[in-house]
């Protein structure tokens, strides 16, 4: 094999010739097409011999392609036409229509043969054969029809289009039909096929021309008749916006003014599918043209509410504009615009099943019930409108509480308590919210039913153990109904629970509780057992007070009242006999809670400083009142003065929440203990520094 040979110069040629360039010069170097030559017949033998060759040719042709293409059958018959040998033309034809006899053209064409050299009855044959094969082809049956009207046969031809009627043909078969009889003054036979027309296709458009064949001749009252059967017969999904604007403008007409607004107004009321925009427009300009002052203002309310179905339409989810359009129609007055309205904004179904899509949905909802319940007093409406609500909502996924309940409160005001237990009982099984297990709790103890609620608290922390609030609540209604030991075991299983969501408001609840029911010790145990969960400085302080505090003042301050009702009461009598102790002996529990609190947090939590300075200033205004009333001393203030530790204005770098450093300083206050001040190496120079500015200071004032 011979290698390529390689291109030395690969710059590009002196002349670009483009590809145009290179098909147009071979186009012209093609030879012309080869034409066959023209032959004279002169002898009989000769035209026998060619006509045996051509039908040869032929007849090779279909044996090869014809049964697939059509076309090769129809030059062949047309030869055979032109050879004047009709015989053999209609043999081909039949032997083609044999092979597709569905093919429109052929039985087209064979017909058209048969009629240009008028074998009438050979046509006649023809089109009989092809609208009975092909009865759905309407250029059969009108080019059938065409023939013998121009016969002069028109019996013939009603024959013929009674025949296609039959089939129930479209629009314009019945309409042809209607024409044949009225050029030939046949007015009731057509009004007889109008008759049978809107029967077979119950449509606006037969009404309409059925309308304007009665106006045409001359008779207004069967036209508006039409009109009005029309409205009477077709349903309502055929009914479009086209037959309201023919009926109106045909009133107009005839100068039926209030004809043609009733006319609008109807259809702007009841007229349910479809764009009405073209119902609007026309009555505006309707009122402009020959309205009063009412009905421009009528119409002016019909445009406001024209543009909020217009954006609607745009953004059918924009609930503000279902919100607008819904006030409107309820400032209108008119119920069954406003239930129209509330259908239409409802059927607006958020895109996707999940919660923030349906928030501003649900409330149509809502305002469509208030409105049944408290505007329309139709109960049965509401209920039904919560029932359609309440299945609409995918509660597998998420639900809304705002709507059980609200769906039961209705059942309440109308004295069905079964059915709002019901409608309760359904919301817990589906979809157990706390907020539902609040709601259906109150209404039970309201009625008095202690036992349900026992029950329902149980459901409600099997549902949620974790709830502190559930916890606290139950212990509650124990603790409301007496039932201290009930109370106490629900505090302690709440407390021994391994993950609460407010552990602190429970523990909190316990002690109160014990507290109100003045049993000092077991409080005690309580704040020693928290303390062992947690070293907050809240602890430390309400632990300190408990100490430090009668149980009588603390049950006051629980309850919110006045505790200066207790001044100068004897302190054995601010207790009970079980808890009966010195103000002494609370001053100095008090300061040992105070101390270890403050030993927890600046050994334990080093990095606590504010919280250990918070827990120094009570402790010294406790120290300070206990000095006032007698029982404490100035060396128990003093001793606390010392541990109070000094404010000093610090700089440290700026540092964002991703943890980067911006370059910047900012300044903050530091707290200085005492004990920390042989660890800072430059404390005395600090010091002699704060010792200077302060003296400055005092000199300037």
């Amino acid at each position: 094999m011979q290698r390529p040979v390689p291109v030395k110069n690969k710059q590009p040629a002196p002349t670009q010739i483009t590809a145009e360039q290179i098909l147009r010069e071979s186009k012209s170097l093609q030879a012309d097409e080869f034409q066959a030559p023209s032959v004279k017949i002169t002898d009989p033998q000769e035209l026998a011999e060619y006509r045996m060759g051509k039908r040869k040719e032929f007849e090779d042709n279909v044996r090869r392609v014809g049964r697939w293409n059509g076309s090769i059958w129809v030059k062949y018959a047309q030869w055979e036409e032109t050879q004047k040998d009709f015989r053999r033309a209609r043999s081909v034809w039949e032997r083609a229509l044999e092979t597709d006899p569905r093919n429109t053209s052929l039985w087209l064409k064979y017909a058209e043969m048969e009629m240009r050299h008028r074998f009438v009855n050979h046509a006649r044959n023809v089109w009989d054969r092809a609208v009975t094969m092909l009865p759905r082809i309407d250029q059969l049956w009108y080019k059938y029809i065409h023939m013998e009207e121009m016969l002069g046969n028109v019996a013939g031809a009603r024959q013929i289009f009674e025949r296609w009627m039959q089939w129930e043909p479209d629009h314009h078969g019945w309409m042809a039909y209607i024409k044949m009889e009225l050029r030939y003054g046949e007015v009731d036979r057509a009004r007889g096929i109008y008759e049978r027309y809107i029967r077979c296709i119950p449509s606006v458009k037969a009404w309409v021309r059925y309308a304007k064949f009665e106006l045409k001749n001359g008779n207004p009252g069967l036209a508006r008749r039409c009109y009005e059967r029309s409205l009477e017969e077709l349903s309502e999904d055929d009914i479009t916006d086209e037959l309201f604007l023919k009926f109106a403008e045909f009133e107009e007409m005839l100068d039926e003014t209030e004809r043609a607004r009733a006319i609008y107004k109807y259809a702007l009321e009841h007229f349910k599918e479809g764009d009405a925009s073209a119902i609007r427009q026309r009555y505006m300009a309707f009122e402009k043209q020959r309205g009063d002052r009412e009905g421009i203002e009528e119409a002016i309310y019909v445009k406001r509410r024209e543009e909020y179905e217009s954006k609607l339409k745009k953004d059918p989810l924009d609930y503000d504009l279902w919100f607008d359009l819904t006030r409107l129609e309820e400032e209108a007055g008119d119920l069954a615009k406003i239930r129209n309205a509330y259908e239409m904004a409802v059927a607006a179904l958020p895109p996707a099943e999940e919660k923030r899509y349906w928030e501003r949905y649900i409330y149509i909802w809502i305002k469509y019930a208030l409105f049944e319940e408290l505007i329309a007093k139709d109960m049965e409406r509401t209920r039904e409108v919560y029932r359609t609500c309440l299945k609409l909502i995918p509660h597998s996924a998420f639900t809304f509480a705002k709507i059980w309940i609200m769906a039961a409160q209705f059942e309440i005001r109308q004295h069905r308590l079964d059915a709002a237990r019901k409608i309760f009982g359904m919301s817990i099984g589906m979809c157990p919210k706390n907020k539902l297990f609040r709601s259906y709790i109150e209404m039970e103890l309201s009625l008095g039913n202690i036992d349900r609620c026992r029950v329902l608290y149980e459901k409600h922390l099997e549902f949620n153990p974790a709830s502190a609030a559930a916890w606290g609540q139950f212990a509650e209604l124990e603790t409301a109904l007496g039932e201290s030991e009930r109370a106490r075991a629900l505090y302690e299983i709440a407390i021994s629970q391994p993950e609460l969501d407010m552990p602190e408001a429970l523990w909190k609840a316990y002690i109160d509780f014990e507290i109100a029911e003045e049993d000092r010790r077991n409080a005690r145990e309580l704040y020693e057992r928290l303390l062992e969960k947690t070293q907050h400085v809240k602890v430390w302080l309400s632990y300190a007070k408990f100490e430090g505090t009668a149980l009588k003042i603390l049950i006051a301050e629980q309850e919110g009242e006045d505790t200066s009702k207790f001044a100068g009461q004897d302190v054995h009598e601010l207790d009970d006999s079980r808890n009966a102790v010195g103000q002494a002996d609370r001053v100095k529990k008090a300061r040992d809670i105070y101390s270890r609190g403050f030993r927890s947090l600046r050994e334990l939590q080093l990095d606590c400083k504010e919280e250990a300075v918070m827990l120094l200033e009570a402790w010294r205004k406790f120290e300070k009142e206990s000095l006032a009333s007698g029982f404490g001393s100035e060396e128990a203030v003093q001793a606390v003065e010392e541990k109070m530790p000094r404010r000093v204005k610090r700089k440290r770098p700026i540092v964002l929440e991703d943890g980067t450093e911006t370059g910047g300083m900012e300044e903050y206050y530091d707290y200085i203990f005492p004990d920390e001040a042989s660890a800072a190496p430059n404390m005395k120079i600090l010091e002699a520094a704060y010792k200077w500015k302060k003296q400055k200071m005092e000199s300037t004032d």
